[in-house]
């Protein structure tokens, strides 16, 4: 099992960027899908996370500008970025709870981080 994320780049502060990420490989379940983001000198932070079922959360600080979304049926992950600030600058990494098939048990499976830059 493997997540390949995509996307990021650099934006002027209040622009939009997309942030994509697939689940691929042996794969019975995933439960719930997150995006978290570690700035230079800071711990990782949980930005946003999505049930199976399409529950969302989010971290104060991108209430009504990120929106997670995901594809069931494509076991793909989606983070739109809105209104950025330089502040939302980071490396931004998918994670998936996932029940392999032939495991009895559910494994977090982390992507390769993408970098987001917010600068004018």
């Amino acid at each position: 099992v493997q997540l390949q994320a995509s996307g990021g780049g650099l934006v002027q502060p209040g622009g939009s960027l997309r942030v994509s990420c697939a689940a691929s490989g042996s794969i019975s379940r995933i439960n719930d899908m997150s995006w978290y983001r570690q700035a230079p000198g800071k711990q990782r932070e949980l930005v946003a996370s999505i049930t199976s079922g399409g529950g969302a959360n989010y971290v104060d600080s991108v209430k009504g500008r990120f929106t997670i979304s995901r594809d069931n049926a494509k076991n793909t992950v989606d983070l739109q970025m809105n209104s950025l600030n330089p502040e939302d600058t980071a490396v931004y990494y998918c994670n998936a709870d996932i029940w392999p098939r032939r495991v009895t048990t559910h494994i977090h499976y982390w992507g390769k981080g993408t970098q987001v830059t917010v600068s004018s």
